[in-house]
């Protein structure tokens, strides 16, 4: 039997997670009955939830290579979740050893686990934080010792499955904006998506509505939506895609089936 462990002092085991679900279906330890229900909940409304968050995992580790492959040395993971195999750090540190990783969650489970992992790695560090407080996030002593944005090096930013609980466009903007202010010249931001499209709006709907009922607020958005918050970056190939479409790996199996509806980008900071 898997075995869950006990609550941290303070934390809330009554209101489910968005970072314990995540933790949940890709077979995590980390979550307690609330989360599960609430997994199982979205689950009967679209069965391939499991599946989309797992392929969301893959990309983002395609995405953190990539970046470090680009030299990018300094990363801010923000809504980072519970810890996983295969985390932001352990991918870039293999390309560059030197590269320096801060990972931001409002979840204190995810910072908890997060900072066990990190115990010894002077090049990373888990802030407890929301992500749509950027002054808050930015200011942070962890984030000011390993980004040093004040030296103005590329940095990589990654918003891996989280702009859909900001249903808000304006606010989702806003807070784009004021991440890519900070961002020096040549800087990166990684973003995946739950995506509205016509083939799976029935069941993906459903999902989306029990998420917001039961869970956090959610909202599905379009690929031309979704670019329309990407302001003041350029899109590198293959621009707004599946998750499973940007950039497989060469021995990845050929796509069987319907694509799973998560789409993703990587984008630059344009030059001012």
């Amino acid at each position: 039997m898997t075995e869950h462990p006990e609550a941290p002092h303070g934390v809330d085991t009554l209101t489910p997670s968005i970072a314990r679900i995540y933790d949940y279906h890709l077979g995590g330890t980390h979550n307690y009955p609330v989360d599960r229900e609430a997994a199982e909940n979205v689950t009967r409304d679209l069965p391939t939830f499991p599946a989309i968050l797992r392929e969301n995992r893959a990309f983002l580790r395609r995405a953190a290579r990539y970046l470090a492959e680009q030299g990018v040395g300094y990363f801010l993971d923000l809504g980072a979740g519970i810890p996983t195999v295969g985390n932001v750090h352990e991918i870039v540190q293999e390309v560059n050893p030197s590269a320096r990783v801060v990972y931001v969650d409002n979840d204190s489970v995810a910072i908890a686990h997060s900072r066990e992992i990190l115990a010894g790695n002077d090049r990373a560090a888990a802030v407890q934080a929301d992500l749509r407080d950027p002054a808050v996030v930015l200011a942070d002593p962890q984030v000011e010792r390993l980004l040093l944005l004040e030296l103005g090096e590329p940095i990589a930013v990654i918003l891996s499955a989280v702009l859909h609980f900001i249903p808000d466009d304006a606010e989702a903007s806003a807070l784009i904006a004021a991440y890519r202010d900070a961002m020096p010249p040549g800087s990166y931001l990684a973003v995946s998506h739950g995506a509205r499209e016509q083939e799976s709006e029935p069941q993906t709907a459903r999902a989306a509505e029990t998420y917001s009922r039961t869970v956090a607020a959610f909202r599905l958005r379009t690929p031309e939506e979704l670019r329309g918050l990407l302001t003041g970056f350029e899109i590198v190939d293959p621009g707004v895609v599946h998750c499973s479409q940007w950039r497989p790996e060469p021995d990845a199996p050929a796509q069987s089936g319907p694509l799973l509806p998560q789409i993703c980008a990587v984008g630059r900071k344009l030059d001012a």
